[in-house]
């Protein structure tokens, strides 16, 4: 007998909070949210009107602004209603969707930081080279091919994922629709879609051993200091990024329980596009002068 059903909806179970504190984190994760918006939105038009920040890293960041923003939209807004709600589900072709933008932006993040990365590289070993090596042409054909391959890789892993029979369960145990999650309620063989999580996280890690082997050959103290003042707030964001990432995705532990592993979706998915903006940004004296001479602009055409 076929025990494996169609299933119409998910119901996503949200986090474990009690009724009591419901009202608190509602509002502290709709201040989480509101903060992310609007410091991924004060970065994007200070890099847009400013001139002076039309420059490689700050066309990066512009990017990176962006996908935060779109990143954390993608699940707060659905986490935030399920919380008020007393139906918490999705349907099956909005848990897809959900799923396929979330890893978009994701993905997305992981090949920006990637690329600036590299444009790190560029400026600690090659300083003399860098403006020619960092061209605007290289830096937007790195932006263009990393939105291409991220949404062709998002799409074969939501069609493949699309394929996958499901048994009765339809609980999911996560405040989004979780990859991982979908896996454990599928009923059919998830090979394709592992392996397409193995090898993406392979080439990422290849990446960044390659970069790091070649920093590390600037032996001097005065190198050491260049790479980590020039690299800090960067080494920052790749900590928590993949640090909660790899944990959850590529080391899975057999025995971790669902309040550890939505605890560290909440890092990667909530407070890390909260913070980038700050780490990378904010406290950076480009961005503050231009934020003041916007800011003077403004007062002079008024």
């Amino acid at each position: 007998m076929n025990n494996q059903t169609v299933i119409s909806k998910f119901l996503l179970l949200g986090l474990p909070i009690p009724p009591e504190h419901q009202h608190l984190f509602y509002a502290l994760f709709l201040a989480m949210y509101l903060t992310t918006v609007l410091e991924n939105l004060i970065i994007i038009i200070l890099i847009l009107l400013d001139f002076h920040l039309h420059t490689p890293m700050y066309l990066f960041l512009s990017n990176l602004s962006f996908s935060d923003l779109c990143f954390s939209s993608v699940t707060m807004p659905k986490l935030l209603e399920n919380m008020q709600s007393q139906d918490p589900s999705i349907s099956y072709v909005g848990c897809l969707t959900q799923m396929y933008f979330l890893m978009v932006f994701a993905d997305m993040e992981n090949f920006l930081i990637l690329v600036m990365a590299y444009d790190r590289y560029v400026a600690i070993c090659y300083p003399l080279h860098y403006i020619s090596i960092m061209n605007p042409k290289l830096c937007v054909c790195l932006v263009v091919l990393s939105w291409v391959f991220t949404m062709l890789y998002s799409l074969f892993h939501t069609l493949f994922l699309g394929r996958l029979s499901f048994c009765g369960d339809n609980v999911i145990p996560h405040f989004f629709c979780d990859i991982s999650a979908l896996f454990k309620l599928a009923c059919s063989d998830t090979y394709i879609n592992e392996l397409l999580i193995i090898v993406l996280g392979g080439l990422i890690i290849a990446s960044y051993a390659r970069i790091v082997s070649s920093i590390l050959k600037v032996s001097s103290a005065r190198g050491v200091y260049k790479i980590f003042s020039t690299c800090g707030s960067h080494l920052s964001v790749v900590s928590l990024f993949y640090g909660t990432v790899i944990g959850v995705y590529l080391c899975p532990s057999a025995n971790s329980s669902t309040v550890k592993e939505t605890t560290m979706a909440m890092m990667y998915t909530v407070v890390t596009p909260m913070l980038n903006p700050f780490i990378y940004s904010l406290r950076n004296r480009e961005i503050k002068g231009a934020l003041i001479r916007i800011i003077c602009n403004m007062k002079i055409s008024l």
